[in-house]
């Protein structure tokens, strides 16, 4: 049996456009938000709210000495926080990848655009962190 160029090059497509499909599929943490959470006047969100809105994993998880993960996936341990509170939210993350060997991440609840500078600061202090931002802000 003989198969022609034109089969094998159709063939490495669709192996070349799946594969980043199926990783991006497994590997983010977050679900899919067909309506992100807005703060606003009338509605005051917890972070427990984003937790919930967004994580794709165990929500949570209880660790020996009674800390919780608030959001552990395949492959993070991700802490919730808002943008102020950058450095706690550093400090969680990285203590809660070492008990549970995943990666260190967090997702950072911005409220307004300015808060991007508290990103700005995790980068700055260790840049194997990795940053979930969510926009909790109507774009301007």
């Amino acid at each position: 049996m003989t198969v022609n160029k034109k089969t094998i090059i159709i063939v490495i497509l669709i192996i070349i456009i799946a594969i980043p499909i199926i990783m991006y599929a497994t590997t983010y943490p977050f679900k899919d938000i067909v309506k992100p959470l807005i703060r606003d006047n009338e509605h005051k969100y917890k972070e427990a709210d984003y937790v919930n809105a967004y994580c794709k994993g165990i929500i949570e998880y209880k660790l020996p000495d009674k800390t919780r993960v608030d959001c552990l996936s395949e492959e993070y341990a991700i802490e919730f926080d808002w943008a102020t509170k950058w450095a706690e939210s550093v400090g969680q993350s990285l203590y809660y990848a070492k008990m549970t060997g995943k990666k260190p991440a967090v997702a950072i609840i911005m409220k307004k655009p300015t808060d991007e500078r508290y990103i700005k600061r995790i980068e700055a202090v260790d840049k194997n962190i990795t940053i979930f931002r969510i926009k909790a802000y109507k774009e301007p």
